[in-house]
C-alpha cells in the first residue's frame, strides 16, 4: 500500500487534525486518510456508467433497443498493423 509524507505541517495544523481525530474516536492518521479520500472522490462525482444508465432511462430506452442495434455492429476482426 502506497504512503505518503507531509513535511513542513503547521504544529497548529497538526494539533487541528488531532482534536479533529478525537473528535471522529479515530487516529490522527485514519482522520487525514479520510479527508484526503473525501477531497480527491467526492460523493458527489461523475460516475461514467451510472450517468448513462439514467440518461437511457430518462430517454425510455429499453433493453429491446439496444438488441435492435447489435445486429448492425461491425464484427469483422481488425487487420493488425504491418510495420515493412
Amino acid at each position: 500500500m502506497p504512503a505518503v509524507t507531509i513535511r513542513n505541517l503547521s504544529e497548529a495544523t497538526h494539533r487541528a487534525l488531532k482534536v479533529r481525530a478525537a473528535q471522529h474516536g479515530r487516529s490522527t492518521e485514519a482522520e487525514m486518510r479520510d479527508i484526503l479520500e473525501s477531497a480527491v472522490r467526492p460523493e458527489t462525482r461523475l460516475r461514467l456508467g451510472t450517468a448513462l444508465a439514467e440518461r437511457s432511462r430518462r430517454l425510455g430506452l429499453t433493453n429491446e433497443d439496444i438488441d435492435a442495434l447489435n445486429p448492425a455492429r461491425d464484427r469483422t476482426p481488425a487487420e493488425p498493423m504491418s510495420f515493412e
